[in-house]
């Protein structure tokens, strides 16, 4: 059976940081590209950051480029998403993803709020 558990979600003040965790269970993460999308409320879900499964190379959705940084660690079978200076923009339900050809997991979410 696949798990993708996210953890590390919370309150934080804005300007703050938080640091979330995908930890995977049932496949190996090396073999799939990885992708953390969020949900705002009343608002499409959309991808933030992804990770090439064949190397390091990372993108970002524009609006958390320099601020967000995706990794992964294959000998812990986990993918993270640091996230520095947060707004209240970034307020949503954080999901991870792992995916590769015919093969599409997800994580239950988990909720970020960035409020004063």
């Amino acid at each position: 059976q696949v798990q993708l558990v996210e953890s590390g979600g919370g309150l934080v003040q804005p300007g703050g940081s938080l640091r979330l965790l995908c930890t995977v269970s049932g496949i190996t993460l090396s073999n799939y590209a990885l992708r953390w999308y969020r949900q705002a409320p009343g608002k499409e879900r959309e991808m933030v950051a992804g990770m090439s499964r064949f190397n390091d190379n990372a993108h970002y959705l524009k609006a958390v480029e320099g601020r967000f940084t995706i990794s992964r660690d294959n000998t812990k079978n986990t993918m993270s998403l640091q996230m520095n200076s947060l707004s209240q923009e970034d307020t949503a339900v954080y999901f991870c993803n792992a995916v590769r050809l015919g093969e599409d997991f997800w994580g239950q979410g988990t909720q970020v709020t960035v409020s004063s």
